[in-house]
């Protein structure tokens, strides 16, 4: 991997948001937006692949990985995020491939109308993502949909007991509700100590604004021509949400289904998310306005 410089961005309220940058200065930029309970340590493959002739930025969202946890914990504050990291990291007119998973895709959606994302989006990935209706839509439980689906679904994701130490049953369970059945052994491993690593309280604070979600608007007006891929298996986001998402959208490029794949999709299917962004770039970046 690249050598990584770090920088920090100042948000709208004052928070340090802990960023990273690899590659080569002036090659073309991707931006990675992480998901719930993860940290940039969530991209490795990906940066490991882009960074040798990208400039690859990656950030960890308030109260992940280093950077500090903060009371306000919202949609508006996920989108005040994203703008000031793309302000601190892009020079004026610059254009980036921004990509999300999970709650890194809702924060691309947040971020629609924002200044600074609209200066400096040239597209948009989003894996394994949803606007609204997140723990109704869960399958994590195996039940039928209905309201004691959703009631007991809530109660699970939004849990305050401790996830304590990586134990094999801990691995069994978060593979069961994050990855696909095929998922090899490392792949769980990595998710586990990232996710492990995620403060209990941060969680929960984030998991109260996933459970009200409802970003169905800002949909419409993410402008930038924008791919999905999701993992039939995903119980978290199952691929209804992508589907949603796509017919919404003003300019979707398709949704791409993973058979079997589960909700970690950068993990799961490392070269094809990474080849995805990769064909964006190729296709719609520019590393200045109107060059």
């Amino acid at each position: 991997m690249s050598a990584r410089r770090d920088l920090t961005a100042v948000s709208a309220d004052g928070t340090s948001l802990h960023v990273e940058v690899y590659g080569p200065q002036g090659a073309p930029a991707v931006v990675l937006a992480h998901g719930w309970t993860c940290s940039t340590a969530f991209w490795a493959d990906q940066i490991r692949d882009l960074a040798a002739d990208h400039r690859v930025i990656a950030y960890d969202q308030r109260g992940h990985g280093r950077t500090p946890a903060s009371g306000a914990c919202s949609t508006d504050t996920l989108a005040d995020d994203l703008e000031a990291v793309l302000t601190a990291t892009l020079a004026r007119g610059e254009k980036a491939v921004i990509a999300g998973h999970s709650m890194g895709g809702m924060t691309i959606l947040a971020s629609a109308t924002g200044d600074a994302f609209r200066e400096h989006a040239a597209a948009v990935l989003l894996c394994s993502t949803g606007a609204s209706g997140l723990v109704a839509e869960s399958t994590v439980l195996p039940l039928r949909a209905g309201r004691l689906r959703t009631w007991l679904t809530g109660h699970v994701l939004g849990s305050r007991a401790p996830l304590g130490p990586v134990t094999p049953v801990a691995k069994r369970i978060l593979k069961y509700a994050t990855m696909g059945a095929g998922s090899a052994p490392h792949m769980v491993d990595a998710c586990a100590g990232i996710v492990h690593a995620c403060p209990r309280k941060v969680r929960h604070a984030w998991s109260r604004v996933l459970s009200l979600l409802d970003l169905d608007h800002r949909v419409r007006e993410l402008s930038v021509p924008t791919a999905l891929i999701v993992g039939t298996g995903d119980r978290l986001t199952p691929p209804v949400h992508a589907h949603r998402i796509a017919a919404a959208l003003p300019h979707c490029l398709g949704v791409t289904e993973l058979p079997g794949l589960g909700h970690m999709t950068p993990v799961e299917a490392p070269g094809l998310v990474t080849g995805r962004i990769r064909e964006l770039v190729s296709t719609y970046s520019q590393l200045k306005e109107g060059a």
